[in-house]
């Protein structure tokens, strides 16, 4: 199995596990100068960093540049090309603007996928979208899913490498409450559906559920922490993925 793993610029470097592809989330809120930073920082640490960029979440064409410029002369040589968050706080709507841009050019683009939909827009226009940008991408990667069915419907239309989204090792409770947050509609329902008794609720959901159903399909995976990073260590060291 070949694992990525998300952080955000707080984490400390010295917690990660021994994985080569390490994304850096970007908030709204957060300034895009220490994202650069954090991703310079991994690399110097013999990291694959793969910074986000979320459209809307950076305000015009200049700030786009530097952030990629600080970036590459850091050694930075891929990138996750997002929507991010609802509102744009300057001159880019979506993630294909970014993408026209030819900033990226000579790097490996990531853009995202959406197996579980979104609660901002349609399904169909989820994947006009995603056509739009193909022509850009190296591969997709994706929300995190719970549901193998729309996981599976999802990689068997795509012509493009993808990278399945899980989480680590979190309890019920938890996911439920991320779900809720992301309108992850599947995810919510296949746990309300297969929960059975509240005990269920206090125990962690083990990932090799989820990897076990899809490995006949993909042998790449993209692990969401949220928080759980000594959690998700122990579950890879114990299964041997490190």
């Amino acid at each position: 199995m070949n694992f990525s793993l998300e952080i955000t610029m707080k984490t400390d470097l010295s917690e990660l596990p021994k994985v080569k592809d390490v994304y850096i989330t970007m908030l709204p809120g957060n300034d895009y100068r220490e994202v650069a930073n954090k991703a310079v920082e991994l690399a110097k640490s013999g990291f694959n960093p793969v910074p986000h960029f979320p459209a809307r979440s950076i305000k015009n064409q200049s700030e786009l540049k530097d952030f990629v410029n600080r970036c590459k002369d850091g050694g930075v040589k891929q990138a996750l090309v997002i929507g991010g968050s609802a509102q744009p706080i300057g001159d880019f709507h979506c993630s294909l603007q970014l993408l026209e841009t030819g900033l990226f050019e000579g790097w490996k683009i990531g853009i995202a996928g959406h197996p579980d939909g979104s609660p901002d827009i349609s399904d169909k226009d989820l994947e006009k979208a995603m056509n739009d940008k193909k022509p850009y991408a190296d591969y997709i990667i994706t929300q995190w899913c719970l549901d193998v069915e729309p996981i599976s419907a999802f990689l068997s239309k795509q012509t493009l490498p993808v990278r399945v989204g899980i989480t680590g090792p979190l309890k019920i409770t938890s996911l439920l409450k991320f779900a809720n947050i992301v309108g992850a509609k599947n995810s919510i329902n296949f746990l309300k559906t297969n929960v059975t008794k509240a005990l269920d609720l206090l125990k962690p959901r083990d990932p090799n559920d989820i990897i076990e159903k899809l490995k006949s399909s993909t042998e790449n995976f993209h692990i969401y922490t949220f928080g759980g990073l000594q959690e998700t260590n122990k579950w890879l060291a114990e299964n041997n993925y490190v």
